[in-house]
């Protein structure tokens, strides 16, 4: 029957050909697991004996992958394009600011002068002019997925937690039974944009934390440490992976409660301004402006946090190494009292205000390009 019914028909060879091949489909490569041996077959068909190898692989299920359209779904996927604005608004931010970055970090650390011009004329009198950016390299590697993390997470969680708290409103909030008492939780004091500025500064810090310790080695000491690949061999091989995480916990405990003061102080400044002067969008300058004003006042209220977090992380370098948070702060309290804690903070707010300010203005902008069309499409 094969040879009676094959195309172009009347030679016995290409008879031949498609009987063997509809053995193929049937044998054991057939089903699930012969989608290779198919392919195979439908391959080693002649081009000139009169079969359609496209159709013969639609009639058998043989399908390519369809690679484009599957980067195409993922990059139109709304998260994807907020986690791309938030790299892009990052790597731009800090390779305007690196500089400043640098400053801060020696003054807060204590190394050399503990003024920012003095601080600035030792740099450049010891490693010239790239010295400023002595580390950039890996705070760029470090930010793109930092800030990526952050202002992605940040945007998923608060709108999760919005919708969670509108499905309450209509279903009831959870409860808890004791006995025969039944509470109801009050998850609708919860602020979505808090809670979304703290997951936001967790997943960033978990994320990325290695490279925020390989950054700090490279900026305070290049001498031991002149390359990002020895610095992570040296910290790997003396410290083991423990060394690339030191000052983990001090580091979430100062995160959380900056980012969290840092995100909500921003959608609250900016929702209040916006509803004031009665616009539904801002323009780049007013962005900066809010932007900055919300990195001020999270680091004001977190920086003794900070203090104590770099000085365990780079506490190996100068021999000394506090056991805890608690004790690093006390080191502080008593070697140079209480303004100890804000020692660095004007380098701090010099470098954090243009920095955050720069950042969301970015991320708005690029929002605004990357989202454009799902604006339309939601309109």
């Amino acid at each position: 029957m094969g040879s009676q019914d094959a195309p172009g028909g009347g030679g016995g060879g290409g008879g031949a050909k498609l009987s063997l091949a509809s053995v193929g489909f049937s044998g054991p490569g057939a089903g699930a697991g012969g989608g290779g041996y198919k392919e195979l077959l439908v391959m080693a068909l002649p081009k000139d004996d009169g079969l359609d190898g496209a159709k013969v692989a639609e009639v058998i299920g043989v399908r390519l992958p369809d690679v484009a359209g599957a980067v195409k779904t993922i990059l139109g996927r709304r998260e994807v394009r907020e986690f791309a604005s938030g790299a892009l608004a990052g790597a731009m931010s800090k390779a305007i600011l690196a500089p400043l970055e640098t400053l801060r970090t020696r003054m807060v650390v204590g190394v050399g002068s503990r003024h920012i011009f003095g601080s600035f004329v030792e740099i450049i009198e010891q490693n010239g002019w790239q010295g400023l950016w002595a580390g950039n390299t890996i705070n760029m590697l470090r930010i793109i997925p930092t800030q990526a993390v952050e202002l992605g997470t940040f945007e998923c969680v608060k709108r999760s937690m919005a919708e969670a708290q509108e499905k309450w409103k209509e279903d009831g909030y959870p409860k808890i039974q004791l006995g025969n008492l039944k509470i109801e939780l009050p998850l609708h004091l919860l602020s979505p944009v808090a809670i979304a500025g703290a997951a936001a500064g967790i997943a960033g810090t978990l994320a990325c934390h290695p490279l925020e310790v390989i950054k700090d080695r490279l900026t305070i000491n290049r001498e031991v440490y002149p390359t990002i690949s020895l610095a992570f061999s040296k910290i790997y091989q003396t410290e083991g992976i423990g060394g690339l995480y030191s000052g983990l916990c001090p580091t979430l405990i100062g995160m959380v409660p900056y980012s969290t003061c840092y995100f909500f102080m921003y959608d609250t400044i900016k929702t209040s301004y916006c509803r004031l002067h009665k616009k539904s969008s801002l323009s780049r300058p007013e962005l900066l402006v809010i932007g900055a004003l919300s990195g001020l006042t999270a680091s004001t209220i977190s920086f003794p946090l900070e203090v104590a977090r770099k000085r365990l992380m780079v506490g190996a370098l100068k021999g000394k190494c506090p056991p805890n948070m608690i004790a690093a702060l006390s080191e502080v309290i008593k070697e140079e009292g209480l303004l100890g804690l804000y020692r660095g903070w004007s380098a701090s707010c010099l470098k954090v205000m243009p920095n955050s300010g720069i950042t969301w203005m970015f991320y708005e902008a690029w929002k605004d390009i990357l989202l454009a069309d799902k604006d339309k499409q939601r309109a």
